[in-house]
């Protein structure tokens, strides 16, 4: 009997123990704006097309309960190739995608108007940044099985 004790013991401290690894709910409902998704491997073959070069993008996502200006905003990959954005702004629970290559801007896609490629098909590092120069987030990826990383 005293071992069945001990063992549930045990099991309610490692249940409560785990909970203090959770976030608090004041901070899950917070949310974030953050990079979401690079699809650094465009579908085809590479050749400068300019579906090919909107074949690859990076995504960011505001899971906040509020739009977020993203004036200033910059993107960027290692090699400091940057996309910095004009006066937009990201909607609640909105995702916006910015391809490499040239297009007409709408609410949900941006394009850089590159005519060439942006992230490397093996490994890179994408950096969000506010206007100010404070770092939001970081994305790598190191491979070349797949064409995409989602954050």
């Amino acid at each position: 009997m005293r071992h069945t004790r001990s063992i549930a013991a045990a099991a309610v401290a490692a249940c409560f123990g785990g909970l203090v690894l959770l976030p608090s709910p004041a901070q899950a409902a917070k949310g974030s704006v953050h990079l979401y998704k690079i699809y650094y491997d465009s579908p085809g073959k590479d050749n400068r097309s300019n579906s090919s070069l909107n074949g690859e993008y990076v995504q960011i996502r505001n899971t906040t309960k509020s739009a977020v200006s993203l004036k200033g905003w910059v993107v960027s990959d290692k090699a400091n190739h940057k996309y910095v954005f004009g006066s937009y702004t990201l909607g609640k629970g909105k995702t916006v995608t910015i391809r490499t290559g040239k297009g007409k801007n709408t609410t949900s896609t941006r394009y850089q108007g590159r005519r060439a490629y942006v992230w490397n098909n093996d490994k890179d590092t994408a950096t969000l940044k506010k206007a100010s120069g404070s770092k939001v987030d970081t994305c790598s990826y190191n491979s070349t099985k797949v064409d995409y990383k989602v954050c």
